[in-house]
Parts: C-alpha cells; sequence; structure tokens
C-alpha cells in the first residue's frame, strides 16, 4: 500500500530564482553539493521535459545510495512544479514506488518549498524514509544559502 510523507521548507530566496536553480539542478547539484552529487546526467530527453530520464551518481559516503535512474513525469513551469519516479538503483530494491513531487509557491519576499514523496516499500523491514526527507529538507536550505549569495 502506497504512502505519503511532506515537508515544506521556508526559504528567503524568490520563487523564480529558487524553481530556475531547481530546474538547473543537472548542472547545478554537482557544483553546489559535491559531498552528495558526484554527477547528474541526462540519458534521455532534453533534462527538463516529463520523459526525461537522469542519471544520479551520488558522491561517496551518502547513505543507502550510490545512483538512481529518475524519470520526470511532471514538469510543470507555470506553477513551478516537478515530479519524477525513480526507476532504477538501490531506491527500487527498498520501494516498489518512489516518486517525489516538488513545488516552489511564492511567500512574501521569500519562497515556500513543498516536497512530498510517495512511496510504497518493497516489506516491512524497509525503513520509513525520514532520512530521505530530512536530507531533503537540508538540500533546499542550503541551496536557498547558495543562491542568497550569488
Amino acid at each position: 500500500m502506497a504512502s505519503k510523507v511532506d515537508v515544506q521548507v521556508e526559504v528567503k530566496s524568490p520563487a523564480d530564482k529558487f524553481w530556475g536553480a531547481i530546474r538547473d539542478s543537472t548542472d547545478l547539484f554537482p557544483k553546489v553539493f559535491p559531498s552528495q552529487y558526484k554527477s547528474i546526467e541526462i540519458a534521455e530527453g532534453d533534462g527538463k521535459s516529463p520523459g526525461t530520464i537522469r542519471i544520479v551518481k551520488y558522491a561517496e559516503g551518502v547513505p543507502l545510495v550510490t545512483f538512481s535512474k529518475e524519470k520526470v513525469e511532471v514538469a510543470d513551469d507555470a506553477n513551478k512544479l516537478v515530479s519524477y519516479s525513480v526507476i532504477d538503483g538501490e531506491m527500487v530494491n527498498l520501494y516498489k514506488t518512489f516518486k517525489p513531487t516538488l513545488q516552489v509557491i511564492p511567500n512574501g519576499d521569500g519562497s515556500l518549498v513543498n516536497w512530498s514523496l510517495e512511496f510504497e516499500k518493497v516489506n516491512a523491514e524497509v525503513p520509513e524514509p525520514d532520512l530521505i526527507l530530512e536530507t531533503a529538507a537540508e538540500t533546499f536550505k542550503d541551496l536557498d544559502e547558495y543562491l542568497l549569495k550569488n
């Protein structure tokens, strides 16, 4: 049975700027977060549209995963929303379904970043994705800090 968890992070960056960074994550994240991402490559598509497939290679020391293959399901620039499914990598050994959705919402001078995860564990022994949720929230805070400086 599928479950859903979510986290909301308030950031100081304007929504358009933060969304732009999310949309440029293929190039930006390995540069800004070298301790998390070794590389992000586009295997199919243009890197941003539905149907795009990206291969994310994680840095040494990242728990649980060395790589994941993601397929963009929804990319809605007007609503600053993106959703994708993990289709290969260690996560598919733990979760039958692993589908994050991210939306950036204007909030005064800053933004609210809503990140939710639909997932279905392969069995009861698989831990809840708390670490993944915490990592996502920290990444958004760190990205905000980077954007405010650059």
